[in-house]
Order: structure tokens, then C-alpha cells, then sequence
């Protein structure tokens, strides 16, 4: 319990600290950066030793008033899905401290605030069990990566941050009436109270009431997701951004999208969840083919890597609304898997271009002459990207597409069709980047990997290989925090939801 909160405190506190720093010193900023996101990452670890893997419910809970009219509490806990997701921001963070340190060199304290500001936004999310503190962090999360693109961004850095804010805006706004709309049903914004009163009878939503709630909720997370039609920001938010911005963008940020349809959408609307699932799951695989296609001709690396991002996602979507436990499990380990691979090809695009100033393909080619170490990681993160058998995203998508094929056997023929296209761009673009003859101005821009370039590149390694041949150090735990929201989908079956929040007494019945 006190851990996690430390979780929360300890990322608020390093920002607030970090604002103190002068801006005459721009190396005290990195050190307090990095030294704040290590002890960050170590006492999340320490999560690890408390939590019961075999236990699908909330764990680590705090549970206390926050503002008394409405009833909000500050209530956070963690669960076998949500658990991982945080180890993977907190994993990520000093990660994107590091691949920062050359490259930033303006503004430098207010960088490592405003990324620090969205570790605490990001693993919020993750922990929050009420629905205002969730929207709370939800847009905490916005701020800092707005500022990121829009100050650190490249050329285009004004239209990509404006444009990533309104359309995550305009989701949110939905989302958030939606919650109201609970509230004003309920009494509370609990969410373990709102999934017991849905279970038991006392709150009971009419099939278009409910309909309109999934909807609500499902916009918001669909377009952070992205899920196509909704991922036209996602390009320009990429190609735009610092190194460490989009790192943390595909490897987390799109994470809420994914998380969000597991945690609310599932089992608060499971009937509307059944009844809208076929047209999602077409989307999701448009998705999976359509992103892979434009990723294969693609100029620039940073956009490619980001569509194969709306490719990947897709995956997870897929899985999710497929109702089954090797497809919800494949979603959730394809997220964690995802946040791996994806963030360190865009890591390796950053060094590159570091190196290089540009991000076009066609300024490259030849760069394995200079650069061999650099280009076998790169191979070596390619491959784990489309799927390598005992590399991780292998895992992920057999599981999702076993799911699917338990489902809709169809599904899971098209879906592998985003596979074998993934093996094609990401192959190509390895060709011709890495290959053939350098230029004279490959040969004299291009360097291998320093020492600080490995201290942030070998992790992301080892976890490729780790989670590609040990899946189940990551499976169980989230296979039972699964199982209890597929119980909930299962009309008639009663899930078991830990209370540990008081009676609401006459002022739910007021409410009511």
C-alpha cells in the first residue's frame, strides 16, 4: 500500500524539485532526472515482492475521502494487468532521461519536469479506482506531453502538439459526461461500488442507456488508442516529437487508450461491449492491414514506425473483443510487448537521427559500414517488432490471433495478413537504411552506439529475448486479472468485488 502511493508522491515530489533546480545548471537537471526516475523505477519493482499473482482481484489498495460533495476518493489499487503497466512506465522513464541527455540542450530543467510530470499522469491512470481520480490523471497525463512535442518538436511541433491535444480533448469530453452520468445514477464515482451495484441489480442501465455510455467511453479510448478512423494525429504527433517523447508516447501513452477499454468498457457496459463488437473488431482489423500497408511506403522512419503502431495496436483491439482468455491475455501482453519493441525502434530512430539530422530513408543506406553494432540491434529489434518466434511480440500475437480464431475463424485470417506485412516494411526499411554502400555522408555522420546509448538500448534487449522465451513470468497474473472481467461479461455469473470503501449510506440514497 505505502509503495504504490510512493508511486504517486515520488514523481510529484522530483517535479516539484526539479523547478527549484537553476537553469544555469543544466547538468544537475539530468543527474536529478535520472537519479529520481531510478529510485522511481526500484520502488516499483518493490511492488513486485507484495503482490499475489494468483489473486485476479485489486491489490496494494488505499482507500480514503478526497473531497466529500461529490463523493470522490482517493482510491488507488492494482491488479495483474495494471500492475505490469506501470513497471513499464517507470521502466521507460529513465530510459527517456537518458536518450535525452545530448540531445536536449535547451530548456533543459523544464524538460525533465515535464517528463517526470508524465510518469505521475501515466501511472495514475493505471492505479486510479475512481472514475474522477482516472480522469483526474487522464488529463494530468495531456499537459506535459503537449508541452513536449510543442516546445522540443521538430518544425511542425505547433500543429502536431494543438492537433494531439483537441482530438485527445474531444474524447475525454465524452468520457467525462459519461461518468456524470454514472454518478448521478450511483451516487459514487467508485468503481469497485459501480461494478458491485451493475452485478447485484441495484443500479441497472436500459439498452440504449447503456449503449450510449459504451460509446462515450469507447471514443475517448478509441482515439487514444489510435484505432482507425481516429489516428490521423498519431503521425504528425510522432514524426514531431523528441526521441524520448515519442518513445514514451507509443510505449505507454497508447497504452491508456488499450487499458481503458479493458478496465471500463468490458465489464461496466458488457452488453453493449457484445452487441457493438462486430463493427469494432472490423476496424481493428482495417487497422492492422491499412496501417501496415502505408507504413511500407513511407519516406520518413519515425512516420513508418508509426503506423505500424496503428497496425500493432490493432492486435490488441482485436483481442480484447474477441471475449476470450488467450485473446484478452495475447491484448494485454501484445500492450507490454508493443511498448518494448516499438519504443525502442523509435530509441534507434533517435540515435540515428542524432547523428544524422534527418529522418529520411533516402539520406541513409549503408550505415552497418560505421555503425555495426548500432545496425545489429536495430535487426535485432526488427525482428522482435513482426514477430520472431522467442522474441516478444511472437507471444502476443500468436495468443491474439488463437483468440481471435476461437471467436471468428475469418478474423484471425485477415489479422494475419498485418503479420506478413509487417515482416515486409520492417524488412525493407532495415534494407535500406542499413545496407549496401554508405555515402561519404553516412560514413563521416554515422557512429556506433556510445556507452550511455547502451546503458538506455541493452534493457530493451534482454526484455525482447526475456519476454519472447519466459512469457510466463507475465502471463499468470494477468490471465487472472483477466478471468474476472470475462467472469463479468458472462451474463448471470456474479463477480466477486473487493469493498473496502465504507456504505454509502443516505447520501447514495439521496443521490438515488
Amino acid at each position: 500500500m505505502i509503495l504504490l502511493n510512493l508511486c504517486l508522491a515520488l514523481p510529484a515530489a522530483a517535479f516539484l524539485l526539479l523547478l527549484l533546480v537553476p537553469r544555469s545548471r543544466p547538468g544537475w537537471s539530468r543527474w536529478s532526472a535520472l537519479a529520481a526516475s531510478l529510485v522511481i523505477f526500484a520502488v516499483s519493482l518493490a511492488l513486485l515482492a507484495e503482490f499475489d499473482g494468483s489473486n485476479g482481484g485489486f491489490q496494494l489498495e488505499t482507500n480514503i475521502p478526497w473531497i466529500s460533495a461529490p463523493s470522490i476518493r482517493y482510491h488507488v489499487g492494482v491488479d495483474g494487468m495494471s500492475l505490469w503497466l506501470v513497471l513499464l512506465t517507470t521502466f521507460l522513464t529513465p530510459v527517456a532521461v537518458l536518450i535525452s541527455w545530448r540531445h536536449i540542450a535547451a530548456r533543459v530543467k523544464e524538460f525533465y519536469a515535464f517528463l517526470l510530470l508524465l510518469e505521475l499522469g501515466l501511472i495514475g491512470v493505471f492505479v486510479a479506482l475512481d472514475l474522477f481520480l482516472f480522469y483526474v490523471f487522464w488529463e494530468v497525463s495531456l499537459v506535459p506531453m503537449y508541452f513536449l512535442i510543442g516546445i522540443w518538436g521538430h518544425e511542425r511541433r505547433i500543429y502536431a502538439a494543438v492537433k494531439f491535444f483537441l482530438y485527445t480533448m474531444a474524447g475525454s469530453v465524452l468520457m467525462l459526461a459519461a461518468m456524470i452520468y454514472l454518478y448521478n445514477l450511483a451516487g459514487t464515482f467508485d468503481y469497485g461500488l459501480l461494478m458491485a451495484d451493475l452485478v447485484s441489480g441495484r443500479m441497472q442501465l436500459g439498452a440504449r442507456q447503456e449503449s450510449l455510455l459504451f460509446l462515450a467511453f469507447f471514443v475517448a479510448f478509441a482515439i487514444k488508442v489510435p484505432l482507425v478512423p481516429f489516428h490521423t494525429w498519431l503521425p504528425d504527433a510522432h514524426v514531431e516529437a523528441p526521441t524520448a517523447g515519442s518513445v514514451i508516447l507509443a510505449s505507454v501513452m497508447l497504452k491508456m487508450g488499450c487499458y481503458g477499454l479493458i478496465r471500463f468498457c468490458l465489464p461496466l457496459f458488457p452488453t453493449a461491449s457484445r452487441g457493438n463488437a462486430p463493427w469494432i473488431v472490423l476496424l481493428a482489423i482495417v487497422g492492422i492491414i491499412y496501417g501496415a500497408l502505408v507504413a511500407m511506403v513511407q519516406p520518413n522512419m519515425k512516420k513508418l514506425v508509426a503506423y505500424s503502431s496503428v497496425s500493432h495496436l490493432g492486435f490488441v483491439v482485436l483481442g480484447v473483443f474477441s471475449f476470450t482468455q488467450l485473446g484478452l491475455d495475447g491484448a494485454v501482453y501484445q500492450m507490454l510487448n508493443h511498448g518494448i519493441s516499438t519504443g525502442a525502434l523509435f530509441m534507434l530512430v533517435g540515435y540515428m537521427y542524432e547523428r544524422r539530422h534527418s529522418l529520411e530513408i533516402s539520406a541513409y543506406g549503408g550505415v552497418a559500414t560505421p555503425a555495426p553494432m548500432l545496425a545489429s540491434v536495430f535487426m535485432i529489434t526488427s525482428l522482435a517488432s513482426l514477430g520472431l518466434p522467442s522474441l516478444n511480440n511472437f507471444v502476443g500475437e500468436f495468443l491474439v490471433l488463437q483468440g481471435a480464431a476461437q471467436a471468428n475463424f475469418t478474423w484471425a485470417v485477415f489479422a494475419a495478413i498485418g503479420v506478413i506485412l509487417s515482416a515486409c516494411y520492417l524488412l525493407w526499411l532495415y534494407q535500406r537504411t542499413f545496407l549496401g554502400e554508405a555515402s561519404d555522408e553516412v560514413k563521416s555522420h554515422m557512429f556506433d552506439l556510445v556507452p550511455r546509448e547502451w546503458a538506455a538500448t541493452l534493457p530493451m534487449i534482454v526484455l525482447m529475448v526475456w519476454m519472447g522465451v519466459a512469457a510466463q513470468t507475465f502471463l499468470p497474473s494477468i490471465g487472472a486479472a483477466n478471468a474476472r472481467i470475462l467472469d463479468r461479461m458472462q451474463q448471470g455469473v456474479v463477480m466477486d468485488v473487493k469493498n473496502t470503501m465504507p456504505a454509502r449510506g443516505t447520501e447514495v440514497a439521496r443521490a438515488r
